[in-house]
């Protein structure tokens, strides 16, 4: 017997040989081909609901301020409210779902920070959904709780932070509440992170946690301004986002660094191929939305809460709108010469929100369904005329949905893969007479039934760790 997803704490079994008779078969070779698209993920999509999102970011408004510094005793205004706020929500959707979900809070005290001077306690509010066969293996959605205006030390103004970033933190909470009732094979979490206006102290927190521990972080999708569709530059546009990522590993040593010269793997980091993972269920799932792959770590000289995790070496991305209104960030709340400045709910799309709310969660739910990304991937063919992959494949529960590996290929200058051919449950295979020189390769796990993992470019520079 095989399983599929629960639905509403019912887990539901077909026979191995209906599952398998939805699959195609290669003729030529006779290999058994799981199927390419996942109807399941379309009926994720459909379920994220815009109301709820208008809500959520609704009553993140109005605590008032969100400040990293504000007000932590109130029970209706400042960040020790609105943090309180989100685990309850949490709770709520942890109760609907059989209490599936561990909520904690992550602490650490900061002083002396430019711009946290005084001794202020950082909480993030995070919610963990743990997998069944794979549970130390993490994907993870954040947004940010913390709000702010023009002066980064104003801890007391009214900072409504609509977009920047209750529009995240909504869609973290409503992802929770969609993809909580079904159950995976790797763990998600949601996480509500603090402290990023004042130098991504919530982020650095969980990175660091997630290192101590030794999760096998194979994902990190942060969410920073999911809600505005008009740009500062008078161009209004609801069918796109753009996805950040880093190019070369920051974590990359000296040694790993000269291999990369010579073999590439400058525009093939672990997080660069989550961006084309993202960028290609946008395709395959979200109606009317194209993904913009931004080949640089976040806007220019700016920065966001994936970065602590690309620190520390884990595959991490940023998700936002396309075009950026100036007057409505990190403004005080004005009206000069007839211009309007200041975070309001009336500047957040909910309908666009939902749009990139739903990429997410179709995301964190193939890639925690789908099996672990190979490991200890490599590639040789110098100086022949056909070009070898092999990997090292999983033993034990890690390989129970596993079915095979795809391998794919494109030209250097293709922005992303143009070719793949599945070549079953081996550890090898030979592409011929494609030569090595031409190309850049990698090598994708294969479920059963049919999710895919990030694709990985062979040697260091693509790395997703081991298993």
């Amino acid at each position: 017997m095989s399983i599929i997803p629960r639905y509403n704490n019912t887990i539901i079994f077909i026979s191995l040989g209906l599952a398998i008779s939805t699959f195609s078969v290669l003729a030529q070779t006779n290999l058994v081909v799981p199927p390419s698209e996942q109807p399941i993920l379309r009926e994720i999509q459909s379920k994220i609901a815009a109301k709820r999102i208008k809500k959520d970011v609704t009553q993140l408004v109005n605590f008032g301020t969100r400040h990293t510094l504000s007000e932590t005793k109130s029970t209706t205004q400042g960040i020790g409210a609105a943090r309180r706020w989100i685990k309850a929500e949490f709770e709520k959707i942890s109760q609907q779902c059989g209490n599936c979900l561990e909520i904690i809070e992550q602490k650490q005290t900061f002083s002396g920070e430019k711009r946290i001077p005084n001794p202020t306690e950082v909480v993030n509010i995070i919610a963990i959904q743990r997998g069944k066969t794979d549970p130390n293996r993490y994907v993870i959605m954040s947004g940010d709780i913390d709000s702010r205006v023009s002066d980064p030390l104003d801890f007391t103004s009214i900072s409504p932070g609509a977009n920047d970033n209750a529009s995240g933190v909504a869609g973290v909470i409503e992802t929770a509440r969609v993809l909580s009732q079904y159950q995976f094979n790797g763990t998600i979490v949601y996480a509500a992170l603090s402290g990023e206006e004042q130098g991504l102290f919530g982020g650095k927190i969980m990175a660091g946690i997630a290192k101590k521990e030794n999760w096998r972080v194979e994902a990190v999708l942060n969410n920073d301004m999911i809600g505005n569709i008009e740009g500062i530059n008078g161009i209004i546009n609801n069918t796109t986002a753009r996805v950040f990522s880093e190019g070369v590993r920051y974590t990359e040593t000296p040694e790993e660094a000269r291999m990369r010269r010579f073999t590439g793997g400058e525009v093939d980091s672990a997080s660069r191929n989550l961006a084309r993972y993202v960028d290609k269920m946008a395709d395959l799932y979200i109606p009317n939305l194209d993904v913009m792959m931004v080949y640089r770590l976040d806007r220019f000289k700016r920065g966001g809460h994936h970065r602590p995790f690309n620190q520390v070496g884990f595959p991490a991305v940023r998700i936002m709108e396309t075009n950026e209104h100036y007057d409505r960030q990190h403004q005080d709340i004005r009206t000069e010469n007839g211009r309007e400045y200041g975070d309001v709910l009336s500047g957040v799309d909910v309908n666009f929100a939902a749009k990139l709310t739903s990429l997410n969660a179709v995301t964190l739910a193939s890639l925690a369904w789908a099996p672990a990304p190979p490991a200890k991937t490599n590639l040789r063919g110098a100086v022949q005329p056909s070009t070898t992959l092999s990997w090292q494949k999983p033993t034990g529960k890690l390989a129970e949905n596993l079915a095979g590996y795809r391998v794919y290929w494109r030209l250097t200058t293709e922005p992303t893969w143009t070719h793949s051919q599945y070549v079953g449950n081996v550890e090898e295979f030979t592409l011929k007479n494609i030569v090595i020189d031409n190309y850049f390769f990698g090598v994708a796990s294969v479920a059963k039934d049919g999710f895919e993992s990030p694709v990985v470019f062979p040697g260091p520079a693509g790395s997703f760790g081991g298993y």
